[in-house]
Formats: structure tokens, C-alpha cells, sequence
């Protein structure tokens, strides 16, 4: 992308100076200069560029009008000094009475007045009980339409909501407590269980707070009913600290896959932008009816999915999770238009493993928008103008007005790659990268907030990537867990008990749908593990000749892997 305009560059440039000798030099009327310019811009390689020109103005124009639109509100709402309660306020002044949530699990509705009375006792509930401006309160509960009036309530009060995944158990469930300084946590009746293991290991200074069917018996000692608390509450707004739209607004958690969950800091212009990119990007309106079974611990259910509510006055269905076999039943009786997803979701309502086209034919979908990007990132990609499977783009006629870029890495420790003036190497067309964003701090486009862990923030930024003396977001690499290889010379694992210590200690999507057991562990000379030989051995088992085992999620157990199964898996038959 940088050679490409770096020849456009230079064709410009001689075009430009043929301009001068033809026309001042030779003195030839513009009738013949134009045509000879145009020739030789042609011949020396222009057309590809105007081929792309005219393949992606219209693409480029669509999403240049959007990003403006949200930057343009993005400095209005710094200028007037707004958060996201303030932008809430305004969004219930326009529709008080009509339906904000619904609850699929009760069937439960609540106006945008009702949230916004909720989070109102929520906040009177917390500021009577001594809570203030900058402190931290987790919330662990499964999705509800309580869930958003407790952090908007929250924030209302500038108290920071930690929202911890709910499938997290013992001592990454503490490891996230812990590392947000939460003074009390507010937890769903359905998780007594994983809270009570950890509870002694929380220090007696949090306070606990029980929300959903009381069982005193049951609950953690010191445990608090929240519900009566909150009826007891005030339902009048009270007075909000002097916050702006840079401040804190809470924290989501990676899902620590890698290592532990680190705590990734969410301001309110962060929140604002990623739900107004994506609502002006797709042409939302607020008249939509947005069917929401991500989960609310994460952006993509809370900010891409709840802020629509929050911030553009649509109604969102919540469910509590995703069922296949109710999909489409809650769609038509709740009236959705909009259907937010994870690609994993439209692969198990199809059962098939290539599925865009196929999905849209199959469920007359008349339009699909993809987006790649993270909750800490500042180079999120999207794909708003149905391109068959493309996540995003980034313009090749004007690159820099979304300085976003792949860059090369060794594959084998992901070190970036550098040229020999020290700046990072753009990929060609292709070419496997790290994607990467030039780091503008008074640019709330372009900002990068980090983490609560200064060390966890450093290391997501690279110095001299688009040019000497910048700094950018490295992307890396987290997600679902695939494969763990294990040296086991004497083969006497146990799966069964493995199985049952890896339930207790690690949420679904960090255990490994595949195992490789080996006689050893290669290493590299330097001691590092060679995981790019394992990664382009992958699991087949015609190739591989360690054993090799799959978690048939469906049996709950490691099946041993063999020639049936594997073709069974690329056939989509069996789930990973």
C-alpha cells in the first residue's frame, strides 16, 4: 500500500513537470497537452489506478461521510463536556415511553424512562452507601436488562463498572477482582456457586451484593439482597460529577486466552464512537429493533449491541444466550430487524462450513455488515457495503486518512519486521501481517487507552511503525484456544481428570478444542517452542503422527482423532 502511493506519488510528480515543459517549454495549447499527459499517465502504469478509483470511490466516499459524522459528534460531546448518562438523558427526553429492553427470558419490557429510574436508584443506592467518583464495583451476573441499568447507573455517579465474563472460575475469577480494586461486587443469583468458592479470597473490604432469586442459605457470608435495597432507593437523578466524554466509563476484560484476563479501560467517547460507527455505518434508524445474544461482559453485546439503545433510542432484545433453535422463533415474535452476530453463530444456524452466500440466500438476509476490531483497538475494519466476505478495507486512494496498516512479523515469535531505516515493513497484497494503528492521543478516533496494568499497556505499543518516531497499536493475536500440544513420554495422562480440572479452572472458549500429545517439546535454539511447526502440522491425522484428540463438546470428553472424524469436522458435521 505504501509502494502503491509512493508510485502514484511519483507519477504525479512527472506528470506535473511534463505539464511545464510541454506547455511553458514547447509551448503547446492545452487542446495537445492534455491529451499527451493523459497517455503518458496511462502507459506508465495509471490505469490500475483508475480501475481502483473507480472500484472503491463510491465504497470510500460512504465510509469517509461516516467516520466524519462521528468525529464531527465526537467534538461536539468533548466541547459540551457530555458522558454517555448525559447522552442517555437526551436519548430519554426524545423517547421516554417507547420500549428500550427486552428481556427474552421474562419477556419483560422497560421503557427508557424505567432504565432510566433503575439506574437512577442504582446510583442513589451506591452514593448512600458511601460510594464515589472514581471508584470500581464488578459486575458478574449473565445477561438481563438489569445488567445495563446497573453499569449505566454507575455511571451516572462516575462509579466504574468492571464487567467480568461469567464463565470465569476461581483464580482468574479473583485475578479480575482484584486487578480492577473493586470495593464490592454485584453478582447474579445464578453464579452463588463460582462466588462462594472465591469469596475468602476477596479480603472482607468487598462488599458482596446479590441480585436475582434470594436463597440466604446459599449466598456468601455478609452477602447483601439487592432488590430491596434498589426499591428503597431514590428514583430521581441525582447531582453527576464533573466528568467528561474522556473519562472512564469501565472496563471489559480480554478473554485471556493467553495469560490472565487483563482489564481493558472503556471511556465514554470509546463507547460512543464504536456504537456510532457502526450505527451510521449500516444505516441504522432508531425505529430498528436489534436482537442482541452476545454477551454483555464484552463490546460486542454491550457497546455494538446495547449502545444503539443507549444512544440512538432503539429497542434491543436481550436473550440471556444464544440458542440456535430459538433464533429465528425470537426474531419474528419480537419484530427484529437488525440480527447482531459472531461469524461462530451464522456457521451453527447453517451447519455449514463456508456460509455467507448461503446464509443470505437461505434466510433472504438483504444485507450483511462485518467489522473486525477489539475493545482496546484503535484499527477497527468494517465491511458496510455487502463485499462476500471481507471484514473491512482500508482505502487505496487515500491510505492516510485512516492511518491503519499490516504490517510483516516473524510468524514465529511475532516481532514486527523492520527495513533498514528502522521503520516497520507494509505487507503486499496477500501477504500475512499484524494489523496495526498510528496512536493519536488528542484524537479520540485514534486514542489508545490501554489497561489498568501500565505494563499490559506498553506492550500494545510499537515504536516507528508508519514512520520514525510514532507510535501504533499492535492488534496481536487473542481468541479461542485451539490447540495444546503435551509432552507425555511416558503416556499416562488422565483425560477424564484433566477434562474436570480444566472445566474448573478455565472458560469454554480457553480450553483446547485439540490435543497433541508428544514423545517431547521441541524447542528452537534459543529455548522458544516451536509453534509455527505445530501450527502448519494442524490436526490432521494422516500427517501427524503424535496422537491427537478432539473435545466433542456434545459427550463432554477428548475422542480420540482418526481419519472419519477429522474428514466429520471439515464437513461442518461436527461443531468445534
Amino acid at each position: 500500500m505504501k509502494i502503491q502511493w509512493r508510485d502514484w506519488m511519483m507519477r504525479l510528480a512527472c506528470c506535473t513537470a511534463l505539464l511545464f515543459v510541454l506547455r511553458l517549454l514547447v509551448g503547446l495549447p492545452w487542446y495537445q497537452v492534455f491529451p499527451a499527459i493523459s497517455i503518458f499517465y496511462l502507459g506508465s502504469g495509471g490505469w490500475r489506478f483508475l480501475r481502483i478509483f473507480a472500484k472503491t470511490i463510491g465504497r470510500d466516499l460512504h465510509a469517509a461521510s461516516v467516520l466524519l459524522r462521528v468525529k464531527m459528534n465526537v467534538r461536539r460531546h468533548l466541547r459540551e463536556k457530555n458522558t454517555i448518562p448525559r447522552v442517555f438523558a437526551e436519548t430519554v427526553r426524545r423517547h421516554g415511553d417507547k420500549t428500550a429492553l427486552i428481556f427474552e427470558g421474562t419477556g419483560e419490557r422497560w421503557t427508557f424512562r424505567q432504565l432510566d429510574e433503575y439506574s437512577n436508584r442504582v446510583a442513589n443506592f451506591l452514593l448512600d452507601r458511601g460510594f464515589k467518583d472514581g471508584d470500581v464495583v464488578a459486575l458478574f451476573m449473565e445477561n438481563r436488562s438489569q445488567y445495563v441499568g446497573l453499569w449505566l447507573g454507575m455511571a451516572k455517579i462516575g462509579v466504574e463498572a468492571a464487567l467480568i465474563n461469567f464463565n470465569l472460575r476461581l483464580e482468574a475469577l479473583v485475578h479480575c477482582v482484584t486487578i480492577s480494586n473493586a470495593k464490592a461486587v454485584v453478582f447474579g443469583s445464578e453464579l452463588i456457586d463460582a462466588v462462594s468458592e472465591v469469596h475468602s479470597s476477596m479480603g472482607k473490604a468487598v462488599q458482596m451484593y446479590c441480585s436475582g432469586d434470594w436463597d440466604p442459605k446459599r449466598v456468601p457470608e455478609g452477602t447483601e439482597c439487592l432488590e430491596p435495597l434498589l426499591a428503597a432507593a431514590s428514583s430521581h437523578l441525582p447531582s453527576q460529577p464533573p466528568r467528561s466524554f474522556t473519562d472512564r466509563l469501565f472496563y471489559i476484560y480480554t478473554s485471556g486466552t493467553t495469560g490472565m484476563p487483563k482489564a481493558a479501560i472503556v471511556v465514554h467517547s470509546r463507547y460512543y464512537r464504536m456504537a456510532a460507527l457502526v450505527y451510521y455505518g449500516f444505516g441504522m434508524t432508531s425505529d430498528d429493533v436489534l436482537y442482541d445474544c452476545l454477551p454483555l461482559y464484552h463490546s460486542a453485546g454491550n457497546i455494538v449491541g446495547v449502545g444503539q439503545c443507549i444512544i440512538h433510542g432503539m429497542t434491543v432484545v436481550i436473550r440471556k444466550k444464544f440458542s440456535a433453535s430459538r433464533f429465528w422463533d425470537d426474531c419474528a415474535k419480537y419484530n427484529c430487524t437488525i440480527v447482531q452476530y459472531i461469524g461462530e453463530i451464522c456457521r451453527y444456524l447453517l451447519n455449514q462450513p463456508s456460509i455467507w452466500e448461503e446464509f443470505m440466500n437461505r434466510f433472504n438476509i438483504p444485507q450483511i455488515a462485518e467489522f473486525y476490531g477489539a475493545t482496546e483497538c484503535n484499527c477497527s475494519l468494517g465491511n458496510f457495503d455487502n463485499k462476500v466476505g471481507a471484514c473491512g478495507f482500508n482505502s487505496q486512494i487515500l491510505p492516510y486518512v485512516y492511518p491503519i496498516r499490516l504490517v510483516r512479523v516473524n510468524e514465529e515469535t511475532m516481532e514486527l519486521i523492520r527495513g533498514p531505516d528502522g521503520v516497520c515493513i507494509p505487507c503486499k497484497p496477500g501477504e500475512p501481517g499484524q494489523l496495526v494503528g498510528r496512536i493519536i492521543q488528542n484524537d479520540p478516533l485514534r486514542r489508545f487507552d490501554g489497561y489498568v496494568n501500565q505494563s499490559a499497556t506498553s506492550k500494545k505499543i510499537a515504536q516507528s511503525v508508519f514512520k520514525k518516531g510514532d507510535s501504533a497499536y499492535l492488534s496481536g493475536a487473542e481468541g479461542k484456544a485451539g490447540m495444546a500440544a503435551i509432552a507425555d513420554p511416558s503416556q499416562s495422562t488422565d483425560l477424564e481428570k484433566f477434562v474436570k480440572d480444566m472445566e474448573k479452572a478455565l472458560p469454554p472458549y480457553a480450553r483446547p478444542v485439540f490435543l497433541r500429545f508428544l514423545p517431547e517439546v521441541n524447542k528452537t535454539g534459543t529455548f522458544k517452542f516451536q509453534k509455527t511447526d505445530l501450527r502448519r502440522d494442524g490436526f490432521d491425522p494422516s500427517a501427524v503422527s503424535d496422537r491427537l484428540y478432539f473435545m466433542d463438546s456434545s459427550r463432554g470428553r477428548y475422542m480420540r482423532l482418526d481419519d472419519e472424524l477429522y474428514r466429520s469436522i471439515l464437513s461442518g458435521k461436527h461443531k468445534l
